[in-house]
C-alpha cells in the first residue's frame, strides 16, 4: 500500500503488516529503514491503486533511536496521508531536537567509513485510523511548528535588540552637547564597529549568551 524514499536511497517497499488480519485487512504497517547516512526528511506515498475507507486517513509515526546508545525510543506523530493527499514530505525530528554539531565532529563524521556517526533503525509506523482521530494530532503537529517559528523570531528580535544595546552602551560615553542636543561623532561609531566586528571574530556566538559583555 505504500512506499518510502529517503533522498539519496532506492525507493523502500518492504512494508510489514503488524497486525495481518484473517481477511487480508491488515491496519497497522512499519517501514525499518537504517539511520546510518543520517536524514532528517523522507517522502512516503501510497502506491498506484491504494485506497483508503472513507472517514479514515493514514496516520505517520516515527520512532527514532537514542543518539548515544541505539536503542529505540518512543514513536512521535510526524503527519499523515489521505485519500486527497496520498503523499508528503515528513519530518521525522522537529529542528529543535536535532544536536548542533562543532566542525572537528563534522568532519570526523565525513572521515567516517559509513559516511555517519549515527546508530541504529528508524521504525516508520503507519496506522489506519479514522480521520477524527487523526485531526487533533494534526493540529498539535501544525501549534508546534508555528511555536518554533515563533520562537525563532524572537531569537531574530532578541539578537537585534542586543547589537543595538552594545552600540548605545558604546557610543552614550562620547556623546557632546551641542546647543541642547546630543552629538555623537562618527569617528566613534566606526570605533564601535571596529570593536564589534573583533568580537564577532573572536566568539561568534557571544551575542546569544544569556548577558553578553557589551563592546
Amino acid at each position: 500500500m505504500f512506499s518510502v524514499v529517503v533522498p539519496g536511497r532506492p525507493c523502500q517497499t518492504d512494508i510489514v503488516a503488524i497486525d495481518p488480519q484473517p481477511n487480508g485487512q491488515a491496519t497497522k504497517f512499519a517501514f525499518t529503514i537504517p539511520m546510518n547516512p543520517s536524514f532528517n526528511d523522507l517522502v512516503i506515498f501510497f502506491l498506484p491503486g491504494t485506497v483508503l475507507p472513507p472517514d479514515t486517513g493514514a496516520a505517520i509515526y516515527a520512532q527514532l533511536p537514542d543518539p548515544t546508545t541505539g536503542a529505540p525510543t518512543d514513536f512521535r506523530f510526524i503527519g499523515a496521508l489521505a485519500n486527497e493527499k496520498p503523499s508528503g514530505i515528513f519530518q521525522i525530528q522537529p529542528p529543535s531536537s536535532i544536536p548542533k554539531r562543532s566542525e572537528d565532529e563534522e568532519e570526523d563524521e565525513m572521515l567516517d567509513e559509513g559516511g555517519s556517526a549515527s546508530n541504529g533503525v528508524l521504525t516508520l509506523g503507519i496506522s489506519i485510523e479514522p480521520a477524527q482521530n487523526i485531526a487533533p494530532q494534526l493540529a498539535a503537529l501544525e501549534n508546534e511548528a508555528l511555536a518554533g517559528s515563533a520562537q525563532k523570531q524572537i531569537s531574530t528580535k532578541v539578537l537585534a535588540q542586543r547589537i543595538i544595546g552594545s552600540a548605545f552602551n558604546f557610543l552614550a560615553s562620547f556623546s557632546e552637547t551641542d546647543k541642547g542636543r546630543e552629538i555623537v561623532p562618527l569617528k566613534s561609531f566606526r570605533d564601535w564597529w571596529t570593536k564589534f566586528e573583533r568580537r564577532i571574530d573572536m566568539d561568534p556566538s557571544f551575542l546569544e549568551k544569556a548577558d553578553p559583555n557589551t563592546t
